[in-house]
């Protein structure tokens, strides 16, 4: 038979080996150890291996990693009365351990609340055209106020985006039709511009041209031969009034002196 008083110490020893070993807990790098010792707060645990004392001591595990949380979308009317769906993402991450866990029964929960509510707030003070055209400003409103909301939860909020945003059909065709009339003005603005410009440059050279006549008739020929280039076109071919000047002049000389003759010359000549 074995001796009891052999057994007993061995007992004893194998108790106490497997309660070390149960009480040893690793802490990842990126994890803290949060524990209570009969209710009460213990020093901040971990990275590496602690001792969790079995049915003394409680350990709540705290990532201190960047979360990524999304908002899920949200009905909210805009300040000029249009329903949008606006959905978020919020990245924040744990910086106190201790009073994510003292402050606030859930931290991830309360800051998803916090969000929506948040997001539900600033986007309803905005009108459609900021919400569409100017995220960034919404943006940076929604960080700091999430951010007021969960510092003394001891947690830091680093990034809120604002990923889609939902309108209603009818306010998309009336944005394209504004769109569309809003590049139809454009156009019609740079076609006025060109014709603008292009009269200006027409008088300038005008004046010009005007001050040379050698300047003018240079151009009157470059034109000719430009229109000359094409041999299967007709050209009606037009002659300057200061070509016909001289031939002019000449014929009104002499139908002034067959006018002006007596009329019994004029039976003579005949």
């Amino acid at each position: 038979m074995t001796d009891p008083v052999v057994i007993i110490p061995v007992v004893i020893l194998i108790v106490i080996v497997a309660l070390a070993l149960m009480s040893l807990r690793i802490v990842k790098e990126y994890e803290r150890g949060v524990a209570f010792r009969l209710g009460r707060l213990r020093p901040l645990l971990g990275p590496g291996i602690v001792v969790v004392l079995p049915g003394l001591d409680k350990m709540v595990r705290v990532d201190l990693r960047v979360v990524t949380l999304t908002i899920p979308p949200q009905e909210v009317i805009t300040r000029d009365n249009v329903t949008a769906r606006v959905n978020a993402v919020v990245l924040f991450k744990v910086t106190d351990p201790i009073r994510s866990v003292m402050a606030v029964e859930n931290h991830a929960v309360a800051t998803s609340q916090i969000s929506q509510t948040t997001l539900r707030s600033v986007v309803g003070r905005a009108e459609l055209d900021t919400l569409l055209a100017h995220r960034a400003d919404l943006n940076e409103d929604l960080a700091k106020t999430i951010a007021q909301q969960s510092e003394p939860w001891g947690v830091q909020v680093d990034v809120v985006e604002i990923k889609d945003v939902e309108i209603p059909e009818i306010m998309q065709r009336a944005m394209a039709r504004e769109a569309e009339a809003e590049r139809e003005r454009r156009a019609k603005v740079i076609s006025a511009r060109g014709e603008l410009q292009a009269s200006k440059e027409l008088r300038d050279a005008s004046i010009i041209l005007s001050q040379s006549p050698a300047s003018l008739q240079l151009r009157y020929l470059q034109t000719l031969l430009e229109l000359g280039a094409d041999q299967n076109s007709t050209v009606v071919f037009p002659l300057p009034i200061d070509i016909l000047q001289p031939f002019l002049s000449a014929a009104t000389a002499v139908t002034t002196h067959f006018t002006d003759r007596p009329k019994g010359d004029l039976d003579d000549s005949a």
